[in-house]
């Protein structure tokens, strides 16, 4: 945790940080936020995609998002890290304290070095706390479910960290399967048991509460927003029912990209081999009726299930029937089920030590100690998407060694406000709209300029039909853009016409073709004033663009060529 510390304290804004749907997105969304004050305000427009309203954006109710109007952007980020971890940590030891009892000291080592290694895992930053607070509501709805209703003043308590905790977590992301798996057990209970479980009942509408009032504008426009938008016209990749079962054979072994959790390279095989050996020896002992009872067993059924979720969302017929039945929902990504198996895992790797430490045998004490050790080691080590401190590390040792820089930018480099203050101040900016080449837009934007192009999961089909036009002429001649923005369309920016990454966040561009391939009347008609380019187009004379102005700065890698439109 120190030499955590220690890196991210000493490098700061030098960190190597992941851009893509992290750098690209939320940090810049935010930033607009804090520096326009808008974070509290209604009836607004932000200037992204000439004007988005405000409620498409984060929840000013969220500990996380609240880090960013309090505190300057990379500190923000990085506190937000810190949270991460202390909450996924402190979750898990007091979950595993409940559910362990008397025998949670004589396993203290695992659970301690089990905790470390899910606070660690190198999830989706911005939803990092969604992801590692999980075993927290799991651990305030078990004791409110165990409570006597004569304690009304804990009681009461409870209810109240559950209505709050949505401030941790995030509706789309773990919320409504949180209240979909909680309702499931309402309905399994009243069954079982020939009772109500009301308490749990309860439950179920004061979170949902929870999150309507600390969500209640993510709310608002996926209920009450007449505006049709591009959630309409998303369309899923098309798999066979063959391919299900292989995506989620993958899932099962890797996991996807914003849940990496590296538990593939030590929790896996332990807790895969903990589950045979566990399980034969009950086969052995003649105790096939624990078999059924076994938490381990009952874990690894739900990951499964999880999974088989995940690869079904890919399967025509199943994401169909789930959109006719809740219209609401028509682009909602249900595959989200998958976000619960880093705890899973990690509940499951301690099931194993916990059954290590069972049989009183030092060396299987050892052992289980040196195992978990090692997934804490991975964890931090392991190259995952999301690994800020692994590449941080990287390319920091990188430059010392090799005497020169990484392909890769920092934080700092990657939003260069040096550079763009001077190209501001240049052109006497006062808000014109922009659109960027060769960077992301959220560079624009987290440097205060307002974009007609951006980034954002959802905003009007009418708008995406507009910047179609713009972008037509390159879509004619790049088939894979073409249609990852026609079936998707998240991602606003001008293509090349040359199926090339004209965004890539490299501190060297590699294009093969310079051309601005767009229609720029289309462009104009969105008031477009400035092209923020970091290449200069070979074509500039053909689409009657003038000579650009041109800006570098020390501390950045870019080179800016400024359009004037």
């Amino acid at each position: 945790m120190f030499l955590q510390a220690a890196v991210f304290l000493v490098f700061r804004g030098e960190s190597y940080l992941q851009v893509h749907d992290n750098l690209d997105l939320f940090m810049a969304h935010y930033k607009v936020l804090t520096d326009r004050g808008l974070w509290f305000k209604h009836d607004v427009d932000v200037p992204i995609l000439h004007g988005v309203s405000r409620d498409l954006f984060g929840s000013e109710f969220s500990l996380y998002n609240a880090l960013y109007y309090i505190f300057p952007g990379i500190w923000a980020y990085l506190l937000g890290y810190a949270l991460k971890i202390a909450i996924g940590m402190s979750g898990f030891i007091l979950l595993s304290k409940d559910l362990l009892e008397e025998r949670y000291e004589s396993v203290k080592a695992p659970v301690l070095l089990c905790a470390c290694a899910f606070g660690l895992i190198p999830v989706f930053p911005t939803y990092g706390i969604a992801f590692t607070s999980v075993p927290l509501i799991t651990l305030l709805i078990k004791k409110l479910y165990d409570r006597d209703f004569e304690d009304r003043k804990r009681t009461l308590l409870l209810y109240l960290g559950i209505f709050c905790y949505p401030l941790l977590s995030y509706f789309a992301y773990h919320g409504f399967f949180i209240l979909g798996y909680m309702a499931l057990a309402v309905m399994i209970l009243w069954i079982k048991q020939k009772k109500f479980p009301d308490r749990l009942f309860i439950a179920v509408i004061v979170l949902a509460l929870g999150y309507v009032c600390f969500e209640y504008r993510l709310f608002k426009e996926m209920l009450f927003s007449s505006e049709v938008t591009i959630r309409s016209s998303m369309e899923h990749a098309a798999v066979s029912f063959g391919e299900v079962l292989g995506l989620a054979a993958e899932e099962f072994t890797v996991a996807s990209f914003h849940n990496q959790d590296s538990h593939t390279f030590v929790v896996l095989p332990v807790v895969l081999l903990g589950t045979v050996f566990i399980n034969a020896y009950y086969i052995k002992n003649k105790k096939k009726d624990r078999i059924s009872k076994e938490p381990l067993n009952g874990i690894l059924l739900w990951i499964v299930f999880n999974v088989i979720i995940y690869g079904l969302y890919q399967y025509e017929p199943f994401w169909k029937a789930f959109e006719t039945l809740l219209p609401p929902l028509k682009g909602f990504i249900f595959s989200r089920t998958v976000f619960f198996n880093p705890m899973l895992w990690y509940c499951a790797l301690l099931c194993v030590f916990v059954k290590m430490y069972a049989t009183q045998k030092r060396r299987l004490k050892y052992l289980a100690n040196a195992l978990a050790m090692l997934a804490v080691l991975v964890v931090m080590m392991v190259p995952q998407v999301y690994n800020d401190f692994y590449y941080t590390i990287y390319n920091q040792a990188y430059k010392i060694i090799k005497q020169k820089d990484t392909y890769y930018m920092n934080y700092n480099e990657f939003y260069s406000t040096e550079l763009f203050d001077k190209i501001k101040a240049d052109l006497d900016y006062n808000d014109e709209w922009a659109a960027a080449y060769g960077m992301h837009p959220a560079v624009l934007d987290y440097n205060g300029i307002a974009t007609v192009d951006g980034y954002l999961g959802m905003y009007s089909q009418e708008y995406k039909e507009k910047w179609e036009k713009v972008i037509a002429p390159a879509l004619d001649g790049s088939p894979y853009l073409d249609n990852y923005f026609k079936n998707w369309g998240a991602r606003v920016c001008l293509y090349s016409g040359s199926d090339e990454n004209t965004y890539a966040p490299t501190r060297k561009v590699r294009f093969e073709d310079h051309r601005l391939v767009a229609d720029l009347d289309a462009l104009r008609a969105l008031d477009c004033r400035y092209i923020f380019s970091r290449v200069q187009f070979t074509n500039e004379a053909e689409l009657g663009l003038e000579a650009p102005a041109v800006y570098e700065d020390d501390s950045s890698p870019y080179t800016i060529y400024v359009y004037s439109l």
